[in-house]
């Protein structure tokens, strides 16, 4: 059996996930975060119990590859604490959990349509004003802080960079600075993220789960080389540029996917109602 067959989709479905995680693993490539609110539209073709998870794996591999080829401009490990990634990890830790609770208790659509219309003033706001402040030194609490507030929308959108990204846009990093902390942030807390899912949901990760992840993989490597060669050509003002572009339209993507949901439920309400 091939193992477009194990995924279980048509050939059209295929090709459309494969040009959509294509995309996804450029624009990571190029910006350090994104790729699971490009990939949201997924959404649209897979069940979230499936694609939820895909988008999980395929960012993990994107963001090992991605760091693979700019690991001159990460910091060695000793160097993670306090004015590296080890703070904002520390509080992604804190930050999941939550984040998972509030998806299974709370209006999600709700909270994703404010937080993308959010994403979406905040980064229009970014790109019309100059960048001020200067790198923050030392204040790791203030990191553990923006950290939790990470993984906590991470927990409910797929998307735990949002929080960190728009710190360190406002802390004007150097696009090395920036990617520094924020990609090993990322890859964190997909690596726990899965782990979580694995131990309370371990039927997710059946035959059809690492059939799509087998096709898929085979673009969004390559997207992620094309996407980091990109990057390398910007320089630290258009890197600002393209970053908070980014943040918009992923703020845009997660505002939509939250609409959706909302809708969805109103049709059910009404129906149940009549």
């Amino acid at each position: 059996m091939s193992i477009l067959a194990l995924s279980g989709l048509s050939g059209s479905t295929t090709a459309m996930l494969l040009l959509i995680l294509g995309l996804s693993a450029m624009v990571s490539g190029l910006s350090g975060f994104g790729f699971s609110a490009i990939g949201a539209i997924c959404l649209w073709l897979l069940p979230p119990t499936l694609a939820v998870p895909l988008l999980m794996a395929l960012s993990s591999a994107n963001q090992m590859m991605s760091l693979g080829q700019i690991r001159a401009d990460m910091k060695p490990f000793r160097q993670w604490w306090p004015d590296g990634p080890g703070p904002f990890i520390v509080g992604g830790f804190v930050g999941v959990p939550i984040g998972l609770w509030l998806l299974h208790s709370l209006p999600t659509p709700v909270l994703m349509v404010i937080f993308g219309a959010s994403l979406v003033a905040y980064a229009a706001y970014s790109i019309a004003t100059p960048a001020n402040g200067h790198a923050l030194s030392g204040s790791w609490p203030i990191s553990v802080l923006v950290g939790m507030a990470g993984g906590i929308i991470g927990g409910f959108t797929a998307f735990p960079g949002a929080a960190v990204v728009v710190w360190i846009g406002r802390r004007g990093f150097a696009k090395a600075e920036s990617r520094a902390i924020v990609q090993p942030y990322i890859f964190a807390m997909q690596l726990v993220s899965l782990a979580m899912l694995a131990v309370q949901h371990p039927s997710t990760f059946n035959s059809g789960f690492w059939s799509l992840f087998a096709i898929n993989i085979v673009v969004v490597l390559p997207g992620t080389l094309l996407g980091v060669y990109i990057y390398k050509s910007l320089s630290d003002v258009n890197f600002r540029r393209v970053s908070f572009s980014l943040l918009g339209t992923s703020g845009v993507a997660i505002f939509t996917k939250g609409v959706g949901g909302l809708s969805i439920a109103t049709g059910l309400l009404s129906t149940m109602t009549h």
